[in-house]
């Protein structure tokens, strides 16, 4: 329950129904209080100048003319509006940077460069693939990143930032991708080793559990696909910029990024279609046991079809039936029907219907 308000100063006594409804109404202002302080973005901005990392304002940033370089980051910004961010970035990156669906892209925008990429999730998210996406403006000296969630390899680039070994976008963007791949490659061997795994089970296991754990892997995996490929092009692009602030190791560590991408890209191709060849093997495996389910009815009904045609045949309620007034004639029909029943099973035997 949120907490209650303080009284109106100067409030004279209500009646109890004006009070209940005045504390309801008190109720639901700090609600709506609390909703809008947890819905306000974390805004922090970092500066590296002569080997120093120091906080600054962020309101600070943009009239920031030093020699350092200047980290901008929004995080949680889902009510945004461009008008939210420093007027140095323009209109067109300030729409990308706060669009509410975006995809792994990367454009040149005159000496500066837009870059979105997709990475794992900090935190676990209920009913989402778990990427979040990062959205960065990258100049020479200066960076401005928003994301609606907190991105895990975040952390990463902030302790190299505070560290002093980011001086430039450059460093920035390499950085930022190296720790993303990094990151998100044991997600991606983690479902070729989950895969592995079900290939073990198949003929021990429980099918109908191992199909539902492989169709949860492939879909994984085609989630996975569909944002890692778009990295790997938006890092290859980014590696391709000429751009004086990209120094020759920030475009080795781009494409190293770019190819560990590539290769995830590779393997979670393999994982989709390894995870398909698998379900059809399940679906191959079921349809035999239904063969042989069936199968064994159809023996057992085989068996039993003279037997009831014998029994059906002698126990009609007419006269004339042959020894009906023998003391033997009941086990001599349980005999006969017990040689009639082994030599059908005898046929079936000698046929190897019984070995399936």
């Amino acid at each position: 329950m949120p907490p209650e308000g303080p009284p109106c100063k100067g409030a004279q006594p209500l009646k109890s129904a004006d009070g209940a409804a005045c504390l309801a109404l008190c109720r639901r202002a700090n609600t709506a209080a609390m909703t809008q302080a947890a819905a306000a973005p974390t805004i922090q901005a970092l500066v590296v100048q002569n080997g120093i990392v120091a906080e600054i304002p962020p309101h600070d940033v943009a009239t920031y003319a030093g020699p350092g370089f200047v980290w901008l980051h929004t995080e949680g910004a889902r009510q945004a509006t461009p008008t939210d961010l420093p007027g140095y970035v323009p209109a067109m990156a300030a729409n990308a940077l706060l669009a509410h669906e975006t995809r792994p892209r990367c454009d040149e925008v005159d000496d500066a460069a837009l870059i979105n990429l997709r990475g794992t999730a900090f935190d676990t998210m209920q009913d989402s693939d778990g990427l979040v996406s990062i959205r960065v403006w990258v100049e020479n000296k200066r960076v401005t990143s928003v994301s609606r969630h907190r991105l895990a390899a975040l952390a990463k680039v902030e302790s190299a930032m505070r560290a002093g070994r980011l001086t430039d976008g450059g460093d920035f963007v390499s950085a930022l991708a190296q720790a993303i791949s990094t990151e998100l490659d044991p997600q991606v061997a983690d479902l070729g080793d989950q895969l592995d795994d079900c290939e073990g089970m198949l003929d021990g296991g429980d099918i109908y559990e191992l199909r539902r754990k492989i169709a949860r892997i492939r879909s994984q995996a085609i989630v996975l696909r569909r944002f890692v490929a778009p990295d790997r092009d938006a890092l290859a692009g980014m590696a391709q910029l000429e751009f004086d602030w990209i120094s020759k190791d920030d475009r080795l560590h781009l494409r190293e990024a770019a190819d560990r991408f590539a290769r995830m890209a590779e393997e979670l191709e393999a994982v989709r279609e390894r995870a398909a060849l698998l379900h059809e093997q399940l679906t191959d495996l079921r349809a035999e046991m239904i063969d042989q389910r069936s199968l064994a009815i159809a023996v057992t009904a085989f068996i039993f079809l003279p037997l009831t045609f014998i029994t059906g045949l002698l126990g009609m309620n007419v006269e004339g039936i042959p020894f009906a007034h023998e003391p033997w004639s009941f086990w001599g029909v349980v005999a006969f029907c017990a040689v009639i029943g082994a030599g059908v099973a005898g046929w079936f035997a000698y046929r190897q219907w019984l070995d399936d």
